[in-house]
């Protein structure tokens, strides 16, 4: 059950922390990112000048210990990040909120021989990552995977296909789940961590999306690929109970990725508003137009409360899978309702290509379905309640 209002935890880093990383993700996305969101989107490039960047100034491994190379901070501070980078170009925002799953993944399921391997080059991106468990027939429902590892001597043998696996175009690793025994259902699944460049591996064609465009989607296909026995993440079948441990923080980080992309469209429209003039004033001095942009301001500040109060639940070791569906359902619906409603302002304007808006439009629509669908999260929602 959610928690009462009277139970919700404080921050737990000082004011100033939190002050600081925003302002290092604020700058970085307003001098470094916004400036080629535009071109990003019509290229499809991917950013490795930025990423690299964004490195060197600590907004990988956000939440990573710094015992491991990350910044040791909390989930608040990761939504913090994901907000203003989001801000930005949601698609870079996405790039932080991938190596921070595989990060966790890493920190805690993680030998200390596979933290050594490839830690540092995940948080550097030296060496890119993929997250691959979509399938053909399993997206919302993972226990539909097919990709089955056997054993094979003293390893591994991986046969399958996985399909929208962000960064397959790109990825050198790959942290795959599949099937190793294939009569227990969910609890026999593993985590494989896989270099994407050996024999056996291909790759589809790389998709061209909606939105988001600047992140790179594809499919991976494993053709018997040799695993040694040191390929395996964490414990034996245990491998969908470790993709689900890093979920939640996941929604966090779409819910504050869905904020950004809300607040972008806010500060455009109101933008727009003082400046277009119609009928010989300023289409802001509208009533019914005030009144949109007041509903986009009150939507996105309650949205922006819920990811941060999930965030904060979290970090105060409780169960925050409820509050995580509730600000990642919450979060998602808003961006797409109030981009819309961004674009409504432009009128003609923000349906054409180049405007800011209409881009702004297409990247919130994957909100509602990545990290588990907006019908999903209330299901979770309902489930939850149920329960207590």
């Amino acid at each position: 059950m959610m928690q009462p209002a009277s139970a919700i935890p404080f921050p737990r880093l000082s004011a100033d922390i939190y002050t600081q990383i925003g302002d290092t993700a604020r700058r970085f996305a307003e001098a470094r990112v916004r400036p080629i969101a535009q071109d990003l989107d019509e290229t499809e490039r991917f950013p490795a000048e930025l990423y690299a960047e964004m490195a060197e100034l600590g907004l990988f491994g956000i939440t990573v210990p710094e015992a491991f190379g990350g910044a040791g901070l909390d989930a608040l501070s990761y939504a913090i990040v994901m907000e203003e980078l989001s801000r930005g170009y949601a698609s870079v925002a996405d790039q932080c909120g991938l190596v921070e799953l595989i990060g966790a993944l890493l920190s805690f399921h993680g030998s200390e021989s596979q933290r050594k391997a490839y830690m540092a080059d995940v948080l550097a991106v030296r060496r890119r990552v993929a997250y691959c468990i979509t399938e053909a027939e399993a997206g919302t429902d993972v226990s539909g995977i097919r990709t089955t590892a056997v054993r094979d001597g003293a390893g591994w043998r991986l046969s399958g296909s996985k399909i929208w696996i962000h960064n397959a175009p790109v990825a050198d690793i790959g942290f795959v789940l599949a099937r190793t025994d294939p009569e227990a259902g969910h609890r026999g699944m593993s985590i494989f961590i896989v270099d994407l460049h050996a024999d056996g591996v291909s790759r589809g064609k790389k998709e061209h999306k909606m939105g988001q465009r600047a992140s790179p989607v594809g499919a991976l296909h494993f053709d018997g690929v040799a695993l040694a026995d040191d390929a395996l993440l964490g414990a034996l079948n245990r491998g969908f109970h470790i993709m689900m441990s890093v979920l939640d923080k996941g929604r966090i980080g779409i819910g504050a990725l869905a904020v950004g992309i809300a607040q972008a469209g806010l500060e455009a429209a109101l933008e727009y508003a003082r400046t277009r003039r119609q009928f010989g004033r300023a289409i802001s001095e509208n009533q019914g137009l005030q009144w949109m942009l007041a509903d986009m301001q009150k939507d996105i500040t309650a949205a922006r409360a819920l990811v941060q109060r999930a965030a904060m639940v979290m970090d105060s070791g409780a169960s925050a899978t409820i509050d995580c569906s509730i600000a990642k359902c919450f979060a998602g619906d808003t961006a797409v309702q109030h981009t819309a409603n961004a674009v409504q302002i432009f009128g003609g304007s923000g349906y054409i290509r180049g405007f800011e808006v209409e881009r702004l439009y297409r990247d919130a629509k994957i909100t509602q379905i990545y990290e588990g669908t907006n019908q999903i999260q209330r299901s979770i929602i309902a489930r939850e309640l149920l329960k207590a």
